[in-house]
């Protein structure tokens, strides 16, 4: 088996002649032996140059989806490159304005918001709040009737398509959780109830098909389906979601935002629609900037069947070979260009036989107890759904550039998990 693909990994990753990474000018074991496992390295060049993409292509309309990773770090940085930031708890919207994101260039989203966190989103200007459901109408009127300012609202709908990616990360499908039905004429009904509420104003449509999407022509399908119900409304703005998919294994390719939003203005276009089209890319920004380090602790062969190599994290760190079986690659960051016959089946610590990271690892056949072993493409939805899961303590996070790691998210301690202990 070959070396890694280099285009796994972040954008300033190089191998050095003693054929060891480094990523934002940063010898990537070096971090390991300073900060510890797992550690999560994302490379803030990559960060910035992704949004700055997505800014170019959509301009205010930029919006990053702050579930795939969110600290205060990661807030301000999209920020200060001119994204708007999607937030969907009362938890994200706290951080971000804790990073000193105006609220303004904020969007609230969630399927069942509670009264408290609309009224901390009102209270503070939310620059939009995606509405999902009737009670929620039911719940900013009455918040408004109290006193509160009256919100720009986008009504959420779900256009009836299927994008081709795993069932659970599937939302615009007509059976979802999420938004208001297009056939069933329950979207046509929030719309004229929120245009006839003075408790509110409707500034547009919001559409979500689904996450790690690779075909351009579902998001091209969806602008079709929509165009009949959003041109009559000559509302000023389109949302059209995130979802861009990545690569996260050899043999995947992924388009760009480019690309991406080129598909999506040739659509609008051609199906008349002249609403300002934003979208909300979160994995497409953050995913391919990080990796993720381990220490492998126990090579375990079983004869006959396979080799189990057990690392010092796992599903509490990235759940998401667990939930929709998403494949990783593994390598070894002092041998980057080594080759990688051996297969090997890439575990963590908890007590769950399913709790794998990598069902086939190709790895060097001298792999060893305590080498350090990286997992790219780790930056979108594996600190962020990170558990203590068995007591684990969640990991630290560090961003590198020019030559410098900053730890922006401190690694839990023990006694940090007794903290909320009553």
């Amino acid at each position: 088996m070959t070396p890694l693909r280099p285009g796994l990994l972040p954008l300033t990753a190089e191998v050095g002649a003693d054929d060891r990474l480094r990523v934002g000018g940063c010898d990537v074991v070096g971090l390991a032996a300073e900060h510890g496992t797992p550690l999560f390295v994302y490379d803030e060049a990559h960060l910035r140059s992704r949004a700055r993409e997505a800014v170019a292509a959509f301009g205010d309309g930029a919006t990053y989806a702050a579930k795939a990773f969110l600290c205060r770090a990661m807030a301000a940085l999209v920020h200060e490159e001119g994204m708007g930031i999607d937030v969907a708890s009362g938890g994200e919207l706290h951080v971000a304005l804790a990073a000193g994101v105006p609220a303004a260039r904020l969007v609230l989203h969630g399927n069942n918001k509670s009264e408290g966190e609309l009224a901390r989103a009102l209270s503070v200007g939310v620059g939009r709040i995606v509405v999902d459901s009737l009670d929620e109408l039911d719940r900013i009127e009455a918040l408004v009737a109290a006193g509160a300012p009256a919100p720009r609202v986008l009504v959420r709908i779900t256009p009836g398509v299927e994008a081709h990616t795993h069932v659970y990360v599937m939302t615009g499908q007509a059976d979802s959780k999420f938004g208001f039905g297009l056939a069933s004429g329950a979207a046509a009904d929030a719309v004229a109830r929120a245009q006839a509420s003075p408790a509110m104003d409707l500034v547009g449509v919001h559409a979500h098909i689904g996450s790690n999407v690779f075909l351009l022509s579902s998001f091209a399908q969806a602008v079709e389906v929509l165009a009949d119900f959003v041109v009559p409304l000559g509302l000023p703005e389109l949302v059209l979601g995130g979802g861009l998919g990545v690569a996260y294994v050899e043999g995947e390719d992924a388009p760009t935002i480019s690309e991406w939003a080129a598909v999506l203005a040739k659509a609008c276009a051609e199906a008349g629609i002249s609403s300002r089209v934003a979208v909300e890319p979160g994995r497409a920004i953050a995913a391919d900037a990080a990796l993720t380090l381990y220490t492998v602790g126990t090579i375990k062969e079983v004869a006959g069947i396979r080799t189990y190599v057990s690392v010092d994290g796992g599903m509490s760190d990235n759940p998401r070979p667990v939930l929709y079986g998403s494949g990783y690659e593994a390598f070894l960051p002092r041998a980057v260009a080594a080759e990688r016959p051996r297969s090997v089946r890439v575990v963590g610590k908890h007590c769950e036989s399913g709790d794998v990271i990598v069902h086939q690892a190709r790895v060097p056949t001298d792999l060893q107890v305590g080498d350090i072993l990286a997992t790219p493409v780790t930056g979108a939805y594996g600190h962020s759904m990170a558990s203590t899961y068995n007591k684990v303590p969640r990991p630290a996070v560090v961003f590198v550039a020019d030559g410098r790691a900053r730890l922006v998210v401190r690694r839990e301690t023990l006694d940090d998990l007794l903290r909320l202990d009553a």
